[in-house]
C-alpha cells in the first residue's frame, strides 16, 4: 500500500511516517521497483505498535533501541524485553500520579462552591 494509504488506515501522517522511517522508529519499509515505499502488513503492525507506544508516552529513544534490537534477531530477546519492562514500570508510575490527581480534581468538582477557604487550605496537595 502507498504511503498515503498507510497514513488513512493508520492515522499517521505521512509526513510522519517517513520520519519515523528515517530514525529508525519503524523499520525500513519495503520498496516496489521504482523506489516507492510499498507498506505491508508487517510495516502497518509496526506503525500502529510505535503509535501506541507513543500515545501512552513512552520516549522516542527507547523505541529506537527496542526496533535496533528486533533488527539484530532472537539473540536481542532479554534486552529487548529489559527495555519494555522498563518502559511498562515508568508508565505504570505515571498512571498512578495521574489516578491521584484525577482523585483531587473530582473533589475538588464535586465540592465546587461548597469548600470554604478553611477546608481548601486543609487539602494535602502533594500526597
Amino acid at each position: 500500500m502507498t504511503i498515503k494509504e498507510a497514513s488513512q488506515v493508520t492515522g499517521v501522517s505521512a509526513d510522519t511516517l517517513r520520519y519515523y522511517e528515517r530514525i529508525g522508529l519503524i523499520p525500513a519499509v519495503p520498496r516496489s521497483a521504482g523506489g516507492i515505499r510499498d507498506y505491508d502488513e508487517a510495516s502497518i503492525r509496526w506503525i500502529n505498535f510505535i503509535k501506541c507506544m507513543r500515545g501512552a508516552g513512552l520516549p522516542i529513544e527507547a523505541l529506537i533501541e527496542y526496533v535496533a534490537l528486533c533488527k539484530e534477531g532472537s539473540k536481542t530477546e532479554a534486552s529487548r524485553k529489559a527495555i519494555l519492562i522498563e518502559q511498562r514500570d515508568i508508565l505504570q508510575q505515571r498512571i498512578e500520579s495521574l489516578q491521584k490527581t484525577l482523585v483531587k480534581l473530582n473533589y475538588k468538582i464535586d465540592n465546587y462552591g461548597h469548600l470554604n477557604q478553611e477546608a481548601i487550605k486543609n487539602i494535602k496537595w502533594n500526597e
